[in-house]
């Protein structure tokens, strides 16, 4: 379909009034009512015959030159002011005047929904926009607009995309429309570019943190904004917490500003890259420890008990050894960690996982030292990875931050598991299957908030009835948090649980 832009010209026959400029303002009070009114149209107009005049258009419902239609009394209060001048007017509202669902309208079948309005859910910066069929997640910079166009639609995707994009630009400057679903392993949906620019790339922000991501290499969703917010909420200061799927890191970032220290995971390698991106812009990345791997590899190997620490391979946090991070604890203090550049700082292996809890453990110890005390220039200690001290001086960190940090080791704690994988997350359940040391363990068992997929043909109760059977024990006061509707017939939940007393090892290992 071809757009004809001039089909929706609108060629309207009014009057105006020509009044001096000085008295425009008190004509328009006496006018009120009875002047031009339409959206993104000023009833005053230039006089292009002087400059000292100005033209006051009137509403089409005044059709006589004589302005019979405007009450006697306003008009007496008027002409007591200067002569009245009466003269037509043309007005021209073409394409460029009418809104995207005005436009869609009138393009589209009978029958079939179109854009109707936006709803603006992030303040200022980024905003997502539900027209029926169309979804649209928008952002400051990178202005990508996401439409998740249905069968029915398809054959108008092109004049779709370019209402919208006309409509929008420069706010938005790439138009894509998913294609098929989501079948490879990254759970990364594939697009296709229908107008603007070939560019992906876009930064967005949610409650304070700043996500730079690539729309075409990893998963984002802005409808979960609230979400993230709620689970983050219930995380205090210095707790430890597991992410399973972290993505570009939309839990992990808020909770490690909020001061907790994150083990975040993610089979996707891109987005494991754009997490430390993320990490180190949201000045975090001495809480972050980002993986890439299988998830229950990953949670498995965080909670092993090592055979012996002292033979551990330290993996290396996010920030660069030029850019050293600084954490302070009450006391001024701080430590600095290498890094390593993308090829190389993605972790695979056992001794990564392991090694990161060494690391993380002797960085948050080293925190606790005086910043007097601490070691200049490359006070590294071998085979760690880690830079006693060595911070640079004057920089600072406000970030939230405990009276105390705890050096426990994630196989003797950790508060909170975080399983964002709605498709399949119960699946991965089986991990925790006698996974964690009694003779080891200290305090509480960590709370597992696992994400899922409800249909209209289930309940929550046959949904931890599929749980209790990956983990092979029975939950007890389990919570069910509804997080939106994602189909009519489809619903997408947090079961938050405590991880059972019978996922406990009792061996004497």
């Amino acid at each position: 379909m071809v757009l004809d832009e001039s089909k929706f010209e609108v060629h309207l026959k009014l009057w105006a009034l020509r009044i001096p400029c000085q008295l425009c303002k008190v004509a328009t009070r006496i006018l009120n009512g009875y002047l031009l009114d339409k959206p993104r149209v000023k009833p005053i107009t230039e006089d292009p015959t002087c400059h000292k005049n100005r033209y006051l258009i009137l509403y089409d419902k005044v059709q006589n030159q004589d302005l019979s239609d405007i009450p006697k009394q306003k008009l007496d209060e008027l002409k007591g002011l200067c002569e009245i001048e009466v003269l037509p007017y043309s007005l021209t509202l073409g394409y460029s005047y009418w809104s995207a669902d005005h436009v869609l309208k009138q393009i589209l079948p009978t029958g079939v929904e179109v854009p109707s309005s936006f709803e603006t859910i992030v303040k200022l910066i980024q905003f997502i926009c539900f027209i029926n069929s169309l979804i649209l997640i928008l952002s400051e910079e990178g202005q990508i607009a996401h439409l998740n166009l249905h069968d029915e639609l398809l054959p108008y995707k092109d004049v779709i995309a370019k209402v919208i994009y006309d409509k929008n630009y420069p706010r938005i400057k790439t138009i894509v429309n998913k294609v098929g679903t989501i079948t490879n392993e990254f759970r990364v949906p594939e697009f296709e570019i229908l107008a603007g620019e070939p560019d992906m790339k876009t930064e967005v922000k949610q409650y304070g943190a700043t996500f730079k991501l690539d729309y075409s290499l990893v998963y984002w969703n802005s409808r979960l904004e609230h979400e993230h917010k709620r689970l983050v909420s219930m995380f205090q200061t210095g707790e430890i917490i597991c992410d399973m799927f972290a993505g570009i890191g939309p839990f992990a970032i808020p909770a490690a500003q909020k001061g907790c220290i994150v083990y975040a995971n993610d089979l996707n390698p891109d987005s494991v890259h754009y997490l430390r991106i993320n990490a180190k812009i949201n000045k975090v990345g001495d809480r972050i420890y980002a993986y890439n791997m299988d998830a229950r590899k990953f949670v498995s190997q965080l909670m092993e008990v090592p055979n012996s620490e002292n033979k551990l391979e330290y993996d290396v946090p996010i920030s660069d050894t030029c850019h050293p991070c600084k954490i302070q604890d009450n006391a001024e203090s701080n430590s600095e960690i290498d890094t390593k550049d993308r090829g190389d700082c993605n972790s695979n292996s056992l001794e990564d996982v392991q090694g990161s809890v060494g690391h993380a453990t002797k960085s948050v110890i080293a925190v606790k030292r005086s910043s007097s005390s601490s070691h200049e220039g490359d006070g590294k200690d071998p085979g760690t990875g880690l830079l006693e001290g060595g911070g640079k001086k004057g920089s600072t960190n406000k970030r939230k931050r405990g009276p105390e940090i705890s050096d426990t080791k994630t196989w003797e704690h950790i508060d909170h598991i975080i399983m964002n994988l709605p498709a399949s997350a119960v699946q991965f359940l089986d991990a925790f299957r006698g996974l964690i040391r009694r003779k080891y363990w200290k305090g509480c068992l960590p709370w597992v908030h696992c994400y899922c997929f409800i249909r209209a043909t289930e309940t929550p109760e046959s949904l931890i009835a599929e749980a209790e059977s990956a983990l092979n024990a029975p939950i007890l006061d389990s919570k069910f948090h509804k997080v939106r509707d994602v189909a009519p017939n489809k619903a997408m939940f947090c079961l938050s649980f405590k991880l059972p007393v019978a996922c406990v090892s009792e061996d004497s290992q």
